[in-house]
């Protein structure tokens, strides 16, 4: 499976053996980690993404990718989906970058990227949800176009979803 691009970054889509380097906090085999990563939620993703392949095996393309800035290679954080599309078309998302990343429009280019790419591949629904304090969360899925649609004691819900015209935009490109 391809890296996806955009303007400055690239989204790789995680190997087992990536995951498995990620979970021991082990940057060899060539990584190149910014300070910070991984943070506690790139390891519960990339522990839930090695169950998903021992269970039922490699859920690519709707598994974890590490983001990484095109100019130096480094990984600065990761994006993702919690699991395969369900029987509607629908997808959870996940993302997360490295302190010294963040406010740099870093989140919101890569979702975008990340949505773009759901709905190249037939996804008609995506869904996040951020913590009723986490406002940046919340900033970046509504600046890639994704719309509240609820909140629980916790969180906030966040959701896109798309006709049937596949040659729509997942939302502004800023």
């Amino acid at each position: 499976m391809s890296d996806l691009e955009t303007a400055r970054l690239v989204l790789h889509p995680m190997s087992v053996g990536e995951a498995e380097r990620l979970v021991a906090g082990d940057a060899g085999g060539g990584d190149r980690w910014a300070p910070g990563y991984p943070s506690d939620g790139d390891v519960s993703a990339a522990e839930r993404f090695l169950r998903a392949c021992a269970d039922t095996g490699d859920p690519r393309p709707f598994g974890d990718y590490e983001i990484r800035r095109r100019e130096d290679g480094r990984v600065i954080g990761g994006v993702g989906f919690h699991a395969p599309a369900d029987g509607t078309g629908g997808v959870t998302i996940g993302y997360g970058l490295v302190p010294s990343a963040r406010g740099k429009g870093y989140a919101s280019e890569a979702l975008r990227g990340l949505l773009l790419f759901a709905r190249e591949h037939g996804i008609t629904r995506v869904q996040g949800d951020a913590d009723h304090d986490n406002v940046a969360s919340q900033h970046v899925m509504t600046a890639a176009g994704m719309r509240p649609t609820g909140e629980d004691e916790r969180v906030r819900f966040f959701e896109i979803a798309w006709a049937d015209d596949t040659t729509a935009s997942p939302g502004p490109h800023s």
